[in-house]
């Protein structure tokens, strides 16, 4: 069975959870959904008992720094194991082209050359493209470019073994061009900024993010019967489940999940 586990539930300025980010686990093997923005992104991995050397796939949504960050942390974790001997196998990173230019950039920038010459051969990038299709952990990943109104950024949907579907939006509001990878499906992955309630002090739409209400109507109109808050403010992280959940509930009628870091959800 699939699992989720949580590494990260916050945007980009969050200093009291990581950024936003995940794997979906299937056995000892796990495929990481985003990296964060630092060094964090390794010790939630080792809070949730996952070992570096048991992720092989990567994808990267896009270039923002709470997103694309953390991924030269995984880098030198997977070449130091290299170098020990304890990682069988390759790291696929997926993501589009600007998006290997700049991991390719800053990896040279920060590491040594004694991890980066592991990029090419053991390390390396799988370019996606809108609508392409790969496999991971026996899943046909389909990712598809969400029509960003700010930068290029993908998402994905997949059928996971048990026959449940999953799609994930990265961190802006589902567009309407993207019906047939959204409807009916069992787990919808949607970010939410703030509660709209709040949405004047926390100005979501400037930033082109959804708020609780409007991910919730999205999750209405498309018939699916979880919705995942995620990507969201910190400043009411102790209450943050239950009112968004108490929001959330005026305009959804299914199951509204409002993980915390370090959560781990049963597909």
């Amino acid at each position: 069975m699939e699992s989720v586990n949580i590494l990260g539930t916050g945007s980009a300025m969050v200093t009291k959870c990581y950024n936003t980010c995940f794997t979906i686990s299937s056995g000892k093997e796990h495929f990481l959904v985003d990296t964060g923005g630092g060094n964090t992104i390794l010790s939630n991995l080792e809070k949730l008992n996952i070992d570096i050397s048991n992720i092989h796939n990567v994808f990267i949504s896009h270039r923002h720094n709470d997103h694309i960050s953390g991924i030269v942390w995984i880098i030198r974790a997977v070449a130091q194991q290299i170098m020990n001997g304890n990682y069988d196998g390759n790291l696929t990173i997926y993501c589009h082209k600007n998006n290997i230019d700049i991991i390719n950039t800053i990896s040279s920038l920060l590491l040594d050359k004694k991890f980066t010459k592991f990029i090419g051969t053991r390390i390396l990038f799988n370019e996606i493209y809108d609508k392409c299709t790969v496999s991971i952990l026996d899943l046909s990943i389909n990712f598809f470019d969400i029509r960003s109104t700010k930068e290029l950024q993908f998402g994905f949907n997949t059928t996971l073994k048990n026959g449940k579907s999953l799609a994930f939006f990265g961190d802006e509001p589902y567009n309407e061009e993207l019906f047939e990878y959204a409807n009916n499906v069992d787990y919808l992955f949607h970010e939410a900024f703030c509660l709209y309630s709040q949405k004047d002090i926390f100005k979501p739409y400037e930033k082109h993010h959804a708020t609780v209400k409007d991910a919730c109507e999205n999750a209405s109109k498309l018939n699916v019967k979880n919705i995942v808050l995620f990507h969201t403010e910190d400043k009411n992280i102790l209450n943050r489940r239950k009112l968004y959940t108490d929001e959330g509930k005026k305009f959804f009628s299914g199951n509204i999940i409002v993980p915390d870091d370090l959560d781990i959800i049963e597909l």
